[in-house]
């Protein structure tokens, strides 16, 4: 693994424990912070059964900081709306392996779109899943918990497949990120990391906790790259 992954770990904060009330107070705050991008967590009510942002919400912050975006789309049929997301300023669109009836095609789509391509798998969703699309694949997801509410306890035994993930895409010398999401913290983050993941995105564990945001980013931060040189 290359030694810029084990000297700086990224993080990337979920906004849904945000205030919906000052959201763009809360992105200018994770900027400040040093965390490496914002997820926006798109919900549809039908893939998960909870509703979130639109387009207009994340356009409407996109001048707020100048951290990268991903959409995280958590919808039973992202293909209409790829462009949406890219034209409200996402750098990386993720689609749900579960949810793409032509996997292949959508994230072709998200690449002729100008924006990079992720693609996150559900816990009981295999590795399997996106082996045939590993080459147009920039970010790969391992989804720690159940998509759809903040505020869920990792899932643990998902870190045998982070750790099969990080050594298929080592072992095809492929350039896609690593990224865990659901439950991470100081008490699991180090996990994740130990298994191969390079990307963290948090919710809960920034938004609360002793100290400022900052100093909580620092500690996850930190706990993230002991994990990592445990590999």
């Amino acid at each position: 693994m290359a030694l810029t992954a084990l000297s700086h770990p990224k993080l990337v904060a979920s906004v849904l424990p945000a205030d919906f009330s000052a959201l763009g107070h809360d992105v200018e705050e994770i900027e400040r912070a040093g965390i490496d991008r914002i997820q926006w967590d798109v919900m549809d009510g039908r893939f998960v059964p909870n509703i979130t942002f639109g387009p207009d919400v994340i356009a409407a912050n996109r001048a707020r900081v100048s951290i990268g975006f991903e959409a995280h789309l958590m919808v039973a049929d992202p293909d209409p709306m790829l462009h949406l997301w890219v034209e409200a300023g996402c750098e990386i669109v993720i689609v749900h392996a579960e949810a793409c009836r032509h996997l292949h095609r959508t994230l072709s789509r998200i690449r002729d779109l100008g924006a990079r391509t992720g693609v996150a798998l559900n816990p009981a969703t295999p590795l399997d899943a996106v082996a045939n699309v590993l080459d147009l694949t920039d970010l790969l997801l391992v989804m720690t918990v159940n998509p759809g509410f903040g505020g869920q306890s990792y899932i643990a035994t998902m870190e045998p497949k982070i750790s099969a993930a990080r050594a298929e895409i080592d072992r095809r010398g492929l350039d896609i990120e690593l990224e865990v999401d659901g439950g991470i913290g100081l008490g699991t983050i180090s996990g994740a990391a130990a298994a191969g993941a390079t990307v963290f995105c948090a919710g809960s564990a920034l938004f609360s906790g002793d100290g400022t945001m900052a100093e909580r980013t620092s500690a996850l931060r930190a706990t993230a790259t002991e994990g990592l040189v445990l590999q």
